[in-house]
């Protein structure tokens, strides 16, 4: 399992919300690029990058942020970009800028067969991103909860031939209050391809309760507040979560 430092960008800043909130926004850093090179250098092997203007705008707003972390290291820490993701062409000029793999969040569940087409377009680049409250699917940078159970969009979007899949609990994202292992293994258990799990890792602990799972299928843990505000040493956390 590796550990992936998310970089959430809000007008050009690298943030993190508490609970996908925008109005309760923390800045961690004016300079998104130089913290992308920060996580380079301490050995992270992913990016997570998400546009959060874009998540709640419907179209990319940090572009010029994200290519410049792309450009900078993209060759050798591949990037995950999600956020306002909403057609075919915004995935294909990010692919083609060096982004190692899109992520699809609302336009999956809002737009099912628009998911099926990028998987078409692009394989093996597109992860869908399901983000859940009590086990039902958030959309609208979690603005919305709908009806549908995450792991029953999970089993339909596996289908479709997604690279994974990343569950965030958005009643822990940027809480601190440690990772929802119960729900990240029930989803990881029901599916075939890989689980990146999402929201409230807090602690070493976390990451080794993480690592147990990695039989069922959780390959990654995304990690944002918590190595912001040094509530764990990255490095020790990656070594941890690859090796126990």
């Amino acid at each position: 399992m590796i550990l992936i430092p998310a970089i959430d960008l809000k007008d050009g800043h690298c943030v993190r919300l508490r609970q996908g909130l925008m109005e309760d926004a923390t800045i961690f850093s004016e300079d998104p690029l130089a913290m992308g090179r920060h996580w380079q250098n301490l050995g992270a092997e992913r990016l997570h990058l998400v546009d959060l203007n874009g998540a709640f705008e419907g179209k990319p707003e940090n572009e010029v942020a994200i290519s410049q972390i792309v450009d900078a290291i993209g060759e050798n820490v591949p990037v995950q970009v999600g956020g306002g993701i909403r057609d075919l062409v915004t995935i294909e000029r990010y692919i083609k800028r060096g982004v190692a793999f899109v992520i699809i969040g609302t336009a999956a569940v809002r737009k099912p067969q628009f998911l099926k087409e990028a998987c078409s377009a692009f394989p093996g680049h597109i992860i869908v991103g399901l983000d859940g409250k009590e086990g039902k699917v958030a959309v609208d940078g979690w603005a919305a909860v709908t009806e549908d159970r995450v792991i029953d969009l999970a089993q339909k979007f596996q289908d479709y031939g997604v690279e994974g899949v990343i569950y965030t609990d958005i009643g822990r994202d940027g809480m601190m209050t440690g990772a929802n292992i119960e729900s990240t293994q029930e989803l990881a258990s029901s599916l075939d391809i890989p689980v990146i799990a999402s929201g409230g890792i807090s602690s070493i602990d976390d990451i080794l309760r993480l690592k147990e799972l990695e039989a069922h299928g959780v390959t990654a843990a995304i990690t944002g507040r918590a190595i912001y505000e040094l509530a764990f040493d990255f490095k020790e956390a990656n070594r941890v979560a690859k090796y126990g």
